[in-house]
């Protein structure tokens, strides 16, 4: 159980051990999880307190990696008002001057499905994902209780990326994105990132969230290249490149 003080919404609500199950990250592995009760209508009230304390959501569940000898996955969020683009940052934005960024809210369409299952079938083939429809989409992004928004990136008008964002008091946490494969090349998720990051400081949002980084893995690694960058180290937030 969680304790605090009797006025905080998080008061006594319930953590729960997953079983456990195959790793998303390394094949082979076994993972598990903590998870927040998902029943307890005080969930949306704690989750930027859950989201300060290194958990994530996925549909409705709000969940942190806890695996037996592995500490792998270390959660990450980047400073917005201190945040200066790299080199490869800044030419990734030069090159899409073009791409306009619009925020919607966080509710399905024809387009978004598409767009979506087209990513899925190109990054997950054969990895049961590929055969998400409008069920699976509105469970693993929207959810029934978030407070989500849809940043849409366009490209002469066609929707070209989309990354699922969810909107706390003063943060942002980036929860998924998904774009078109055949325009891979434009350094979508990079520039989705750069995106957030600016609708972030003119909303005067204090950090973004990016999930769990894993040193070594290859589709994690570009997380390290936004600085400064601070991660958790399961009791308080400290510099990345911090001892």
């Amino acid at each position: 159980m969680m304790g605090g003080d009797a006025s905080e919404p998080g008061e006594d609500l319930r953590l729960f051990h997953t079983g456990e199950h195959p790793c998303g990250y390394w094949p082979g592995r076994t993972a598990r999880d903590l998870v927040l009760d998902p029943r307890d209508p005080r969930l949306a009230a704690f989750y930027p307190t859950a989201l300060d304390w290194g958990f994530r959501r996925s549909g409705d569940l709000v969940y942190r990696p806890h695996c037996i000898g592995c500490r792998a996955c270390v959660a990450v969020r980047i400073p917005v008002q201190g945040f200066e683009p790299d080199r490869s940052q800044r030419r990734c934005s030069a090159r899409n001057t073009d791409i306009e960024s619009r925020v919607v809210p966080a509710e399905r369409s024809d387009e978004h499905l598409e767009l979506y299952r087209r990513y899925l079938k190109a990054r997950h083939a054969q990895g049961g994902m590929d055969e998400h429809g409008g069920t699976e989409f509105d469970q693993f992004l929207v959810g029934s209780w978030s407070h989500g928004r849809f940043l849409e990136l366009r490209l002469d008008g066609t929707l070209v990326a989309v990354a699922v964002t969810d909107v706390v008091h003063d943060a942002f946490s980036a929860v998924y994105t998904f774009f078109s494969p055949e325009h891979a090349g434009l350094g979508l998720g990079t520039l989705s990132i750069l995106r957030q990051l600016e609708w972030a400081r003119r909303e005067s949002i204090t950090h973004l969230y990016l999930g769990y980084w894993i040193e070594g893995h290859r589709k994690m690694d570009y997380k390290r290249r936004f600085r400064p960058l601070e991660r958790f180290d399961g009791r308080r937030w400290r510099g990345f490149d911090e001892a």
